[in-house]
């Protein structure tokens, strides 16, 4: 697998999948407070929906439905950077670390879904 010098993969049909599992990691270990859960469900989905949007777009019909798919990408990026801001750490620091590092993978993927839409468009 090629990644970069950060050893994050290259290739975002590894990369996607890998953070919706990393945010699945990191939800376990949160706290099972009333807003947790409600974020959680959020947090999962949107997560999810990054990888699942990327692997439709490789699959588009055209041009169009490509870039449909990607701006998708994007959008389901930024959502999970903001349910990973409301989640609730109980200030552990090893709890927040971990969710710093998921909110800036978000940031990273809603970086690179932008940088693709400018170069298609």
């Amino acid at each position: 697998m090629t990644k970069t010098q950060n050893s994050k993969p290259y290739d975002l049909e590894e990369r996607t999948p890998q953070f919706a599992k990393n945010v699945r990691a990191f939800v376990k270990k949160l706290p099972k407070t009333i807003s947790n859960i409600e974020d959680i469900k959020q947090l999962v989905r949107a997560s999810g929906s990054v990888g699942s949007n990327y692997i439709e777009a490789n699959e588009a019909l055209g041009k169009k439905d490509f870039l449909l798919r990607i701006k998708i990408c994007r959008k389901e990026a930024k959502e999970s950077r903001y349910w990973l801001r409301l989640i609730d750490t109980d200030a552990k620091s090893d709890l927040e670390n971990e969710r710093k590092d998921l909110e800036n993978e978000a940031t990273e993927l809603m970086n690179i879904f932008g940088s693709i839409l400018r170069k298609t468009e």
